[in-house]
């Protein structure tokens, strides 16, 4: 599988690099969708399109099991720095985190795969807006379990590129693969006035100050050190000018975490913090969205990967995963089945150009080891699907 997956290296680097050439932000990618299920229908695919928006989904095959290989196909509105032929074309749009690999590592499967046979059903899934949510605060994974994405869907198989390792790298592990993710949202309400004047007024930034230093005594201070968390300030906002105190402060930030029960206790944690805005005579508004869950990939299925690993590459290409706190909608999918995510390292030499920034890069050699295990791991479920039991998440 990985010599024919090689010998169609020239046409997996023309795909990723259309699609980084004209890249589409989340529930936007008509374009990428166009594509991809132009490519499906002339490899004989069954396809389905505006499932989930402006996902694809297609399948070959009958019957169970149904094996569902995924890739996320939005960008970032993030301007491109890179200066190389296959740049955006779209001002202040960019495949910055890899999303243009992983959908022509999964076109590469069903390249692949079109001619196998297999006993039940391979279905591919090319998700919009993993990044973004919409107007309803949904990203595209739960859009398309709405639309019946994941129906009878009995295994689940993705990659993420990881410009933090070198080609030939892969990580992989069973139990959380990336953390939880919460929004907040914070309004301060003092009242406002002239800056010469502070007593006669309720400064919120001056609450803003109070109440920073007590969302970030959170972690450390109410929670258990071992516990996998995090709470990050992404904005404030406040005031127009340097000589008045705003009516109003506006604060917004992340919350990540792997267990659920920890997940409730940030929640009271977080409304408690605000406390300070009340006590030094403010007041507050809060939001909290609930976003997706942890992903906890499968013992089962993450053995399948490795075994398909260290046989195509061979012994040495799986150091030990890092568990990160990003977040990956993908967990909803394996909410409703069995799966795993695999990283793929794809670093450029010794230059590690990290996800969502301006000069994200990859090395185009990992896009046949990675289309490879995918296609391998596919059919290897599909041939001889390991027993499902109650070990879900454990090594």
């Amino acid at each position: 599988m990985l010599q024919r997956a090689q010998e169609m290296a020239e046409q997996l680097v023309a795909w990723r690099r259309e699609f980084h050439m004209y890249p589409e932000l989340g529930f936007q990618e008509v374009r990428t969708a166009g594509r991809v299920a132009e490519i499906l229908q002339g490899l004989g695919y069954r396809v389905r399109t505006g499932v989930g928006r402006t996902g694809v989904v297609a399948e070959r095959g009958e019957g169970h099991p149904v094996v569902a290989v995924r890739a996320d196909m939005d960008a970032l509105p993030i301007q491109e720095e890179n200066n190389v032929p296959y740049a955006s074309q779209h001002p202040g749009v960019m495949h910055a985190c890899g999303h243009d690999a992983h959908t022509a590592m999964v076109l590469g499967v069903a390249a692949l795969l079109a001619r196998e046979a297999f006993p039940g059903t391979l279905r591919l899934i090319f998700q919009p807006s993993e990044e973004a949510d919409d107007e309803s605060g949904r990203s595209g994974a739960p859009r398309m379990v709405e639309d019946g994405a994941m129906e009878g869907v009995d295994y689940v198989l993705a990659t993420h590129v990881d410009a933090t390792r070198p080609v030939g790298e892969i990580t992989v592990s069973a139990g959380p693969g990336s953390a939880g993710v919460d929004t907040f949202y914070i309004t301060l309400l003092g009242r406002g006035g002239h800056a010469a004047a502070p007593h006669e007024v309720i400064d919120p930034i001056y609450l803003a100050g109070h109440v920073i230093l007590a969302l970030h005594g959170i972690v450390s201070r109410r929670l258990r050190p071992a516990d996998p968390v995090l709470i990050s300030i992404g904005s404030i906002h406040g005031g127009q000018t340097h000589n008045v105190i705003p009516e109003k402060v506006e604060l917004s930030g992340t919350i990540r975490y792997l267990d659920p029960e920890v997940q409730k206790q940030i929640h009271t944690e977080v409304e408690r913090a605000l406390g300070v805005a009340r006590a030094l005579g403010g007041d507050y508004r809060l939001r909290i969205d609930v976003g997706c869950p942890p992903m906890q990939c499968d013992a089962a299925v993450v053995e399948v990967v490795r075994q398909v690993v260290t046989d195509l590459l061979g012994p040495g290409h799986l150091p030990t995963a890092r568990l990160e706190m990003g977040a990956e909608d993908l967990a909803v999918f394996l909410d409703l089945a069995p799966g795993a995510m695999f990283g793929l390292g794809c670093r450029i030499e010794d230059d590690p150009r990290h996800a969502h920034h301006p000069r994200f890069d990859i090395d185009e050699r990992c896009l046949p080891i990675g289309t490879a295990i995918l296609a391998e791991a596919a059919l290897r479920l599909l041939r001889q699907p390991p027993e499902k039991g109650d070990d879900r998440g454990t090594a």
